[in-house]
C-alpha cells in the first residue's frame, strides 16, 4: 500500500503558484522601470586621431624606349684575282756528304778561376791574450777627445773589438758599444794604431780578437 505525502511538505504542489508569482513580480518591475526611466541617453564617444597628410606625387608615365637597331652584318669576303705571280725559287742541294772533311770547332775559352781569399780565423779564447804595448794607458794617450764631445759634456766608456794577427798588428777594429759625439771613431783610431804583444796558443803566436775598453772623461 502506497503512502500519501503530507501536503505541508509536498513541494511539487507549490511549483505553479511560485512560478505565477514570479512572473507577476517581474512584469511589475519592468512596468515601473519604463515609467520612471522612459528615456536613455547615449554617450557619444569622440575619437580624436592624428590627421595624416598624404602627399600626392605625380608619377610620370614610363616611356617605352625603342630598341636599338641590330648591328649591320659583316661583309662577305669576295675572292679577288691576284695579279702578283710568284717567281720560281731555286732550292739548293740538301743532301748530306758523308765523306766531306769538316774542321773541328774551336775550343771554348778557358774560364778564369777566381781566387777566393779565405778570411783568416781569429781565436776568441787563447792561453795568452794579446796585450797592448804600454798597456791601456798607452792607448788612452793616443785618444784625441773630440771638441763636440767636450762642448756637449759627453763622457763614458767605449768598447772596441781589435783583431790582432800573429805579429801583434791590428788588422781590423769593430765597435762593440759606443757613446757617440765622435768618441767612438776616436777610440777605434787609437786602438788601430796601437802595437800589441801577440796572443799565444800552446806557445805559438796566433790571430786573436780581443775587446778593449776606452774611457772618455773630462778633466
Amino acid at each position: 500500500m502506497a503512502l500519501n505525502k503530507n501536503p505541508k511538505v509536498d513541494l511539487r504542489r507549490k511549483y505553479r503558484r511560485v512560478l505565477e508569482v514570479s512572473i507577476i513580480i517581474s512584469l511589475a518591475l519592468l512596468i515601473l522601470s519604463f515609467k520612471f526611466f522612459p528615456e536613455f541617453k547615449k554617450e557619444e564617444i569622440k575619437l580624436d586621431g592624428p590627421q595624416e597628410l598624404l602627399n600626392v606625387e605625380d608619377v610620370e608615365i614610363t616611356k617605352q624606349e625603342t630598341a636599338p637597331p641590330p648591328p649591320p652584318k659583316p661583309p662577305i669576303p669576295i675572292e679577288a684575282p691576284s695579279d702578283d705571280v710568284l717567281e720560281d725559287i731555286e732550292i739548293g742541294d740538301t743532301e748530306l756528304d758523308v765523306n766531306e772533311i769538316v774542321s773541328a770547332p774551336p775550343p771554348p775559352p778557358a774560364k778564369e778561376e777566381e781566387e777566393v781569399e779565405e778570411e783568416p780565423v781569429f781565436f776568441v779564447a787563447v792561453e795568452q791574450t794579446p796585450e797592448p804595448i804600454g798597456g791601456i794607458e798607452g792607448i788612452q794617450k793616443r785618444i784625441v777627445y773630440p771638441e763636440i764631445a767636450k762642448r756637449a759634456g759627453v763622457q763614458g766608456r767605449v768598447f772596441v773589438k781589435a783583431f790582432v794577427d800573429e805579429n801583434g798588428n791590428v788588422v781590423k777594429v769593430e765597435l762593440i758599444k759606443g757613446i757617440g759625439a765622435g768618441c767612438d771613431e776616436a777610440a777605434m783610431e787609437a786602438v788601430k794604431s796601437t802595437k800589441f804583444v801577440p796572443g799565444k796558443q800552446r806557445g805559438k803566436a796566433v790571430k786573436v780578437q780581443v775587446a778593449i775598453p776606452i774611457l772618455f772623461k773630462l778633466q
